[in-house]
């Protein structure tokens, strides 16, 4: 026979995961760090709008942590200026993040000398970024017990660093660069270009004469034309009719989608 269902303990359940649910986001909105709520962290600069999600990773060395306006860090995000706690580094900043920058979840930035990460940079989840190599000079010594070697790092304004990269000391990366997924990089990244792989090397590279070489397999995306509805949005989101339009299209579908009005 089926066995009876318990409806008050189903009932309960319910409302206890609901009052969880609810108490996490409480606790997340709570727990998180902004420059009006900073809690016990003490960060050199901490720009208006920037919030960094609880849970937090490992911060510390925060008043040589220079964090700009508007950026989103997300949830496990590890940040560190010095070797360990409680160091006095001196009067400079060592890690800078400019404005409108995002770290994805579980992304650590490592800075025992200077690390510097542009405006507008996105970051995905689970990247590495370190100023700090290990040395095996000595064959006899531990790994571990060696003195590392460091090396500042850059980033340029602009970038985009794929899902579990990992950026070496010395690295340079110029301006509105992509870094593949899983890409290892080290060295010198020139401006408007694709790196990918392990050691991360150029895969396309914007010319201004001839554009993208080799060329993008794909058509730009066609940006959304001002005074179009996010209703008349959901109605062209009809794949056979899409497939590749430019701005005309799109007010066009647009138009007929609301009964024939045009857009403005």
């Amino acid at each position: 026979m089926p066995e009876r269902k318990n409806t008050f303990s189903s009932w309960r359940r319910r409302i206890v995961q609901r009052a969880v649910h609810a108490g996490w986001a409480w606790v997340q909105r709570t727990g998180s760090v902004t420059a009006d709520r900073p809690g016990r962290f003490r960060f050199g600069a901490l720009g208006a709008g920037t919030r960094l999600a609880f849970p937090l990773g490992t911060v510390f060395g925060e008043p040589w942590i220079h964090l700009g306006a508007h950026c989103v860090i997300g949830e496990q995000v590890t940040l560190t200026a010095g070797l360990m706690p409680d160091l006095d580094l001196g009067p400079d900043p060592i890690l800078r993040i400019g404005d409108g920058v995002v770290l994805g979840r579980g992304s650590h930035v490592i800075a025992d000398t200077t690390v510097t990460i542009g405006s507008d940079c996105y970051v995905g989840p689970y990247v590495y970024v370190t100023s700090t190599n290990h040395s095996y000079d000595d064959p006899h010594q531990p790994i571990g017990k060696q003195w590392p070697r460091m090396e500042p790092v850059s980033i340029g304004p602009g970038c985009w660093i794929g899902t579990g990269a990992v950026i070496l000391p010395g690295a340079r990366i110029g301006r509105n660069v992509v870094v593949a997924a899983g890409a290892v990089v080290r060295g010198v990244v020139p401006d408007h270009s694709v790196v990918a792989g392990a050691p991360a090397r150029v895969v396309r590279s914007w010319d201004p004469a001839a554009g993208w070489q080799p060329p993008l397999r794909t058509p730009a995306p066609v940006p959304v034309p001002d005074g179009v509805t996010s209703e008349q949005l959901l109605a062209l989101a009809v794949p056979d009719e899409l497939g590749e339009l430019d701005e005309e299209g799109v007010r066009g579908l647009a138009a007929r989608d609301d009964g024939g009005a045009p857009v403005q």
